[in-house]
């Protein structure tokens, strides 16, 4: 009696006898569709693991702490010396020597050069004979007084001669000032023959040689002298920006930056900050006409001789505070002509954008004025990972070249070593 066949089902492949091993088109056709039923029963997996959703997606954010900021600006500027001295050469003659090392540090009152003294040591002896023959002159005048005194008491003289006696005595005494004062002046000139630092500081190369002839007709320059320690830094600012930033502290929007004076960093030419800070001393009354930027002066030490006059340098100057103010790098701000705004992520994950208020840049960050609140967070990184509304992960952001902060890995994340068990079991099926 024959059976009906039996339909084709995904029941369990026992029933085949192990007699019927051997490969026939219609034992592989039925091997074929067990395995599609096999696969058909199975759960899909997805990105978040078996049957579940995607993780959110990774965000680096920065918790938002107010707090005094310092609005700095940066302005371009030049050194100078504090204390510049040129050296030259009030006595006419030939120079005989150079007593200093070119490029060194001098001391006020070192003798630099030598000039040939010997015209202005005769005219100073000329000059001493002459008070000693005006005090012989004086001599003779006073002994002649001395004696007519008795006379025109006894009236043994007449009043005319005695007169004469005592006129003579003031001639003389007069003569004797005159000559004293040659000498006087002659020692001045004999002193300019040796030419001294007037202050203390570096000096440069040296303008004449010995063998020159300086001081014919005008003050010949010898030399310079700097004083470097320390050195003055003249820059200038928009007249708008003074008058704005006057007009912010006397609202009370702002604060001083301190006490005494503003506080000055440089920026030299290689884009490093010099390690001493310096002063702010005085800004110009007066704007210029043509540029409207005025004139402002700062002080800073250098000790090492590091800074050197006429150097261009930037400035930062930091002229006020903003209380409860916020620094965000320049890529978590959104600015449009619109206005400016930032992404923050909400408590349950989800990100909005918000509008601030931007006061200016410092040391490449974003002062945020207001807008913000403390404890928000601000998205700095990822954005190219928000799906719409889907809700993020914050995670701490670290700034380029700092330690990668170390984060929990999401739960239902694929680890390396479970990603490549499924291919070790399909590597042993093959085989």
């Amino acid at each position: 009696m024959l059976h009906p066949r039996a339909p084709a089902s995904c029941s369990s492949p026992s029933r085949l006898s192990s007699q019927h091993r051997i490969w026939t088109p219609t034992a592989l056709g039925l091997t074929l569709l067990l395995v599609a039923c096999g696969q058909g029963n199975a759960p899909a997996a997805g990105p978040g693991g078996p049957g579940g959703a995607p993780p959110p997606a990774e965000v680096g954010v920065l918790t938002v702490q107010p707090g005094d900021v310092g609005l700095v600006t940066e302005l371009p500027g030049r050194l100078e010396a504090s204390r510049v001295a040129q050296v030259r050469a009030r006595a006419a003659g030939i120079v005989q020597k150079r007593l200093f090392v070119e490029g060194s540090t001098v001391r006020a009152g070192q003798k630099l050069f030598q000039i040939d003294a010997s015209p202005y040591q005769a005219t100073l002896a000329s000059a001493q004979a002459s008070v000693a023959k005006a005090e012989a002159n004086l001599m003779q005048a006073s002994a002649q007084a001395d004696r007519y005194k008795p006379l025109i008491e006894a009236k043994a003289i007449s009043q005319q001669e005695f007169v004469n006696a005592q006129a003579s005595q003031k001639l003389a005494e007069a003569d004797v000032a005159v000559a004293r004062a040659a000498v006087q002046t002659a020692r001045i000139n004999l002193s300019y023959a040796s030419i001294t630092a007037p202050i203390t500081g570096r000096i440069g190369r040296a303008l004449v040689t010995e063998g020159a002839l300086v001081g014919q007709g005008e003050a010949t320059q010898l030399a310079v002298i700097q004083q470097t320690d320390p050195m003055y830094i003249n820059f200038t600012q928009s007249a708008s920006e003074v008058m704005k930033l006057r007009s912010a502290m006397a609202s009370g929007q702002l604060k001083r930056a301190g006490a005494q004076a503003a506080s000055v960093r440089v920026v030299l030419e290689d884009g490093t900050e010099y390690a001493k800070p310096g002063k702010l001393l005085f800004s110009d009354l007066t704007v210029d006409a043509t540029s409207g930027q005025i004139t402002l002066r700062a002080e800073i030490p250098n000790p090492a001789g590091v800074l050197l006059p006429g150097l261009f340098v930037r400035v930062r100057l930091e002229q006020a505070q903003v209380s409860n103010a916020i620094t965000l790098p320049q890529q978590a701000v959104t600015r449009t002509p619109q206005g400016d705004s930032v992404m923050v992520v909400a408590a349950d994950g989800k990100v909005a954008p918000r509008p601030v208020k931007v006061g200016g840049q410092q040391s490449g960050q974003w002062v945020i004025l207001d807008g913000l609140q403390n404890g928000d967070q601000v998205m700095v990184d990822g954005f190219q990972k928000l799906r719409g509304g889907a809700p993020v992960k914050p995670v701490p952001w670290q700034a380029p070249g700092s330690a990668p902060a170390k984060t929990a890995s999401a739960p239902n994340a694929t680890s390396p070593a479970s990603a490549s068990a499924p291919a070790s079991a399909a590597s042993s099926a093959a085989r």
